[in-house]
């Protein structure tokens, strides 16, 4: 059985593997090492498009598509028949989630602002001071899988308030379903958005949905792009009435005119939110297991259905 995977230093990282276990690096889908017959278990680049999926064709006994990113937006509905999605869930929790954390901590306590007049090698104590807290706010999070748990935990300490928002209620759980989102909003200081990239959630965030948010709310981006209606956030935002923090955009990347850049209430990042150091180790202990499941003929981990 022939293991794709994208990454040589992925090799160390696996662990121990069936002996009829064949592994090897395609780091670039134009440049493959073999013949494509007998690769059962790929694995696509991190954060790979649209384009990487031409590659499905050309694979004829695939078996199963085990990705690096937790959301899977790029992949479902272009699956052949037969053979299994598996998204990273798990992976990126510690990543996405201080990148969350630090995003709040940022946008409330005006470091945006702060480094600005550093560049500028002024002392803005009177241009920002006294800045906003984390501490006492109500946060609520769209989304909430293991990333959104992650994001509770870590923000527990804080001294904030929970409300947890999920595609279907979970009362058992204190999980609100996503239709109680207008009646939510307006008591939420900071939103963030942890949801998939799906046909039900691509646009949720849309006039309506803004407009709902109440003065001086924070909303925070660490999903995808689409999530949100790119006109509507521009709108909303050169109010000034709430600010934002973006680790996705819908284009993305940015074009360097777009009027998001030089607002003074957003802070922007380019998708980096997951990509740290910890990220590779992490993932392929995941690609490890999965490919010891599949090989043993255990049931996988982290199947995709219905873009979840």
């Amino acid at each position: 059985m022939k293991v794709w995977i994208p990454h040589e230093s992925g090799r160390a990282l696996l662990g121990e593997l069936p002996r009829d276990v064949t592994v090897e690096v395609v780091e670039d889908p134009a440049r493959l090492p073999s013949e494509a017959a007998g690769v059962r278990f790929w694995v696509p680049p991190f954060l790979a498009g649209g384009d990487a999926t031409a590659l499905l064709g050309e694979l004829p006994d695939l078996a199963v598509v085990q990705l690096l990113s937790a959301g899977a937006d790029a992949w479902a509905g272009r699956i052949p028949a037969g053979v299994t999605l598996c998204d990273a869930r798990g992976v990126h929790d510690p990543s996405t989630a201080e990148w969350v954390v630090a995003a709040i901590l940022s946008q409330l306590r005006a470091f945006p602002a702060l480094a600005r007049a550093q560049a500028r090698r002024e002392w803005a104590y009177g241009e920002v001071a006294p800045t906003d807290e984390l501490a006492g706010k109500r946060v609520l999070i769209v989304g909430a899988g293991s990333i959104g748990a992650a994001v509770r935990d870590r923000l527990a300490p804080f001294e904030v308030s929970f409300t947890l928002v999920a595609r279907t209620a979970r009362p058992e759980q204190g999980v609100h379903g996503v239709e109680e989102l207008p009646g939510l909003l307006p008591e939420a200081d900071v939103v963030v958005l942890l949801v998939p990239l799906t046909e039900q959630t691509r646009g949720l965030v849309d006039e309506k949905f803004l407009a709902a948010m109440r003065d001086g709310a924070l909303l925070v981006n660490a999903a995808r792009g689409p999530v949100a209606r790119t006109e509507a956030l521009v709108a909303e935002l050169r109010t000034g009435r709430i600010s934002a923090a973006l680790d996705v955009t819908d284009p993305e990347p940015l074009p360097a005119d777009h009027p998001l850049w030089a607002m003074p209430n957003v802070l922007l990042t380019p998708h980096v939110a997951g990509s740290v150091r910890g990220l590779l180790p992490r993932a392929y202990r995941l690609v490890g297991e999965q490919v010891r499941r599949f090989a043993a003929g255990e049931p996988l981990v982290n199947e995709v259905v219905d873009g979840y």
